[in-house]
């Protein structure tokens, strides 16, 4: 729905900044990666942009609305109760690390924010393993705010519950395995809450979890999450495209052990990601995240791939996460029933399915600066040309180098 309240400017700018209220409302992988970049590379810078692939018109003063609610982050800290529930509940996060988070402050210095006209660029820039957090609250700011100050009307708490039961219902009927993953383009804070209130109620057994730490904890859930694209985009650039999957998923298991087994397969194409993924790969992961492309098609790929290593593909597990909606969990449920296990990691769907039209907005890493080393560009490939992220003429070399 496009229709705008008309709300007087003072009282609107008084309404607008948004509130992050834990350095826990985020991402897990965030942290599992944050924890891998210490370990590996402490003195690595990174650079990251904002894409609006919407061409969203943000309204006038955005930008100093933005700036102030990002402001605000640098007085967090974790409080005793975080510290807790992270040792208890995330034992793959070792204690050294987790004292090293109870220091941790974001930096709002990192963070550059320009709004000309309508159209807003965001640049995050600093170490590594201190810009990584920002990726998350950002985005659910900017979907936050722009929601306040355009002031879109949506559908009644009562309707959101409704809906969030519908799909639970549905969810449960046919046996599907399901993750909320919705922090990054949510409506607001407060619907993301409703939503998961709900599923703890109603979205059982087929709810497994959330990946936003902050709810997990505060509706006893498990946290979900392994790790993202910069992950591999970082390896890519350190160490040249043709190493990036191997040393990244090396190095992943050098920190984890065989936890936080799902391998993330589309940086360079899954095309790529398979060549790379050997048998000892295969059979330490657990499984697979699917995020872009044709999913069917890639359940496929992924089931004859394991059968090409004699591995049961009914023992390994596939995380689909691209754009999913009911109707293509169930006809994925279908198409994987009895060949390999399934789980599905839902975001916008459900923290933001509230009778607006959601921002298509992410945050990629752009550059980065391995120790002692100048800054490099990096490449995002993916299996859709729309998700593409990095310079075109390197984009070309990234295709050439890697037969795709």
């Amino acid at each position: 729905m496009t229709d705008v309240r008309a709300t007087p400017g003072k009282e609107r700018e008084k309404e607008a900044m948004v509130t992050v209220k834990s350095i826990l409302d985020n991402d897990f992988y965030k942290f599992t990666m944050q924890h891998a970049v210490i370990k590996f590379f402490p003195r690595a810078k990174a650079e990251y942009q904002f894409f609006d692939r919407g061409e969203t018109k943000f309204p006038e003063g955005f930008s100093q609305e933005l700036k102030k609610s990002i402001s605000q982050m640098a007085g967090l800290s974790l409080t005793s109760d975080e510290v807790s529930f992270l040792r208890e509940s995330c034992r793959c996060l070792p204690p050294p690390y987790i004292d090293f988070l109870k220091g941790y402050r974001f930096d709002p210095d990192e963070v550059s924010i320009v709004q000309k006209r309508s159209k807003l660029t965001i640049q995050i820039k600093g170490y590594w393993y201190r810009a990584i957090l920002w990726e998350v609250p950002v985005l659910s700011i900017v979907s936050e705010l722009y929601f306040k100050m355009t002031g879109q009307k949506i559908i009644t708490v009562e309707e959101i519950i409704d809906v969030v039961k519908q799909k639970a219902a549905g969810y449960n009927a046919i046996d599907a395995r399901i993750v909320e993953f919705g922090t990054r383009r949510r409506y607001s804070f407060e619907n993301q809450d409703i939503v998961i209130k709900e599923l703890t109620k109603t979205g059982r057994p087929s709810f497994l979890g959330t990946s936003n730490l902050h709810f997990a904890m505060k509706y006893r859930l498990t946290p979900i999450g392994t790790h993202a694209h910069e992950w591999f985009m970082f390896h890519g650039a350190k160490y040249g495209c043709k190493m990036a999957n191997r040393l990244a998923l090396t190095n992943w298991t050098d920190v984890y052990q065989g936890d936080l087994g799902i391998a993330l397969s589309d940086t360079f194409t899954s095309q790529v990601f398979f060549r790379d993924f050997d048998k000892q790969f295969a059979k330490i992961f657990d499984g697979v995240r699917q995020d872009s492309g044709d999913p069917f098609a890639f359940a496929n790929k992924a089931i004859a791939h394991y059968l090409g290593f004699n591995i049961e593909p009914n023992s390994k597990t596939i995380v689909f996460s691209d754009e999913l909606n009911p109707v293509i969990v169930e006809n994925l449920v279908t198409h994987c029933k009895g060949k390999i296990k399934t789980v599905f990691g839902i975001g916008t769907n459900f923290t933001n399915d509230v009778g607006v039209s959601p921002l298509q907005i992410v945050i990629k890493m752009t550059k980065a600066k391995p120790e002692g080393d100048n800054w490099i560009s990096v490449v995002k490939l993916s299996d859709s040309l729309k998700k593409f992220t990095g310079d075109p003429d390197l984009i070309r070399i990234f295709e050439n180098v890697l037969n795709v």
